[in-house]
C-alpha cells in the first residue's frame, strides 16, 4: 500500500474506535467522548498496541503517516488553543476582582505547591527529569500541570451539567480564566531561553505593536473577514512564538488572547469549538498517544500517575475550600467548585505535550501525566452531579 492509502486505514482507526467504545460501551457519564478519544489515543500508542503488535504497529503508524498525522495535529491544537483565548473575559473577573483573585489564586497555588512536592520526589529515580531540564523547569512545570484547569473541557462538562449560563457557572469560568493566564505565563517563563533573551524579547515587543494594528484593522472588518483574518494572525503569532523559542502553542495563546470575545457571534464560536473537537482534534488526541512511553516500567509510571493524581485533586479541592471560609461559603459549594475546577483534561494535555517538545521531562513523565489528566477528568462528573441534585439552590448563587 502507499502512504496515502495507510494514511486513510490510520485515519478510519482514529474515528472509529473511540467513538464505537464510547457509544457501545454507553460511557457518557464518567467519560465523554473527549476523553474516550485521548484514552483511545494511549491504547493505539508504542507501549500498548506496538508491544502486542509490533508489526502491524509499524506498518500503520510509519514515520510518513505519522508526519502527516502530526501536521493535523499541530493546527487543530492552535485553532483549540486560540478559541480557549478568545473566550477568556477578564473584564467579569475584575468586577468580581476579590473574590475572583482569592478563589484562583488559592486553586492554583495550592496543587502548584503539592505538585512541586510530588516532582521533587520522582526526583530521587532515574528517567522522570528531560535531558534539557533545568531542576527548577522540572519541578515547577510538573507542578503546574497538576495546577491546571482545563477551560475548554471545563464549558463541556458545565454544559452536560446544565449550569454552563447559570450563576455558578459563570462564577466558575471567571476562576478558571485566571487561571488561564496564570498557567501560559508560568509556561513562558519556563521556556525562557536566555541564550536566546533577545529574540524573546524582539518577538514580545513585535506582536504588542502588531497587536495594537491588528485591534484596529478587525475594528474595521465586517464579521465574515474577521474569521479569515483571525486564522491568518493565529499563524502568523504561532511562526513568531515558535522562531523566538517560546513554542507555537504560546503563540496560538497569545492569538486568541490579544482578540475580543465581542467580534465574533458567541454561537457560531461555539460551533467552531465543537466542530474542531469533532473534526481535527482526534488527531490530536492519537498523536499525542504515539509519545506515551513505559520504558521506565508499567508499575513505575502507574505509580507516579497515582501520586500526581492524588496532589491535583487533594492540592485543588483544599485551595477551594481555603477560598470558600476566607468568603464564608454556603455548606458544600466548595466541594462542587473545587471538583469541576480539577478538571484537566485538554489544556494540561497541551501544557504536557510543550514540556515534552522541549525536553523538559521525559516521555515516562509525558504518561504520568496523561494518565493524571484522564482520571482527573473521568472523576469530575460522577463527583458533581450528585452534589448538584442535593444542593440546587447552588446553582443561582452569583457570588
Amino acid at each position: 500500500m502507499n502512504t496515502t492509502e495507510i494514511f486513510l486505514i490510520a485515519m478510519t482507526i482514529i474515528f472509529t474506535l473511540p467513538w464505537l467504545i464510547w457509544r457501545l460501551g454507553r460511557t457518557d457519564y464518567y467519560a465523554p467522548l473527549v476523553v474516550v478519544q485521548i484514552i483511545t489515543g494511549i491504547l493505539l500508542g508504542p507501549g500498548i498496541l506496538g508491544k502486542v503488535f509490533p508489526d502491524y504497529y509499524q506498518f500503520v503508524f510509519n514515520p510518513a503517516v505519522v508526519q502527516s498525522l502530526n501536521g493535523i495535529a499541530w493546527w487543530a491544537v492552535m485553532l483549540f488553543v486560540m478559541i480557549a483565548g478568545i473566550e477568556l473575559d477578564l473584564r467579569k473577573a475584575w468586577a468580581h476582582r476579590r473574590e475572583s483573585g482569592i478563589t484562583a489564586g488559592l486553586a492554583l497555588g495550592t496543587p502548584l505547591l503539592f505538585g512541586c512536592g510530588a516532582a521533587a520526589l520522582m526526583l530521587g529515580f532515574d528517567g522522570w527529569m528531560g535531558q534539557q531540564a533545568q531542576t527548577w523547569q522540572f519541578v515547577v512545570g510538573v507542578g503546574m500541570a497538576c495546577a491546571v484547569t482545563a477551560l475548554p473541557i471545563l464549558i463541556l462538562l458545565m454544559e452536560k451539567l446544565d449550569i454552563l449560563r447559570q450563576p455558578i457557572g459563570q462564577r466558575i469560568l471567571r476562576y478558571a480564566s485566571l487561571d488561564d493566564i496564570a498557567i501560559w505565563g508560568v509556561l513562558a517563563l519556563i521556556l525562557m531561553d536566555w541564550e536566546r533573551i533577545g529574540r524573546q524579547g524582539a518577538f514580545l515587543l513585535a506582536f504588542a505593536v502588531a497587536a495594537w494594528l491588528f485591534h484596529k484593522l478587525m475594528a474595521r472588518l465586517g464579521e465574515r473577514d474577521r474569521w479569515y483574518v483571525a486564522l491568518i494572525w493565529l499563524a502568523a503569532v504561532a511562526f513568531g512564538a515558535d522562531w523566538a523559542g517560546l513554542h507555537f502553542m504560546v503563540g496560538a495563546f497569545l492569538a486568541g488572547a490579544s482578540m475580543e470575545a465581542e467580534w465574533f457571534d458567541q454561537e457560531k464560536m461555539d460551533l467552531l469549538r465543537h466542530h474542531v473537537l469533532l473534526v481535527i482534534m482526534p488527531v490530536f488526541f492519537l498523536s499525542t498517544g504515539l509519545r506515551t512511553n513505559w520504558d521506565v516500567g508499567g508499575a513505575a509510571v502507574f505509580i507516579a500517575a497515582a501520586l500526581l493524581l492524588v496532589m491535583s485533586v487533594s492540592g485543588k479541592l483544599l485551595g477551594v475550600h481555603l477560598a470558600g471560609r476566607i468568603l464564608k461559603w454556603g455548606p458544600g459549594e466548595a466541594g462542587i467548585i473545587g471538583w469541576l475546577l480539577q478538571t484537566k483534561a485538554l489544556i494540561m494535555i497541551i501544557f504536557a505535550n510543550i514540556l515534552l517538545d522541549k525536553q523538559i521531562i521525559t516521555s515516562e513523565t509525558f504518561t504520568a501525566l496523561l494518565l493524571m489528566a484522564v482520571a482527573s477528568t473521568m472523576l469530575t462528573v460522577p463527583m458533581v452531579a450528585p452534589k448538584l441534585a442535593r444542593l440546587k439552590s447552588l446553582i443561582l448563587r452569583s457570588a
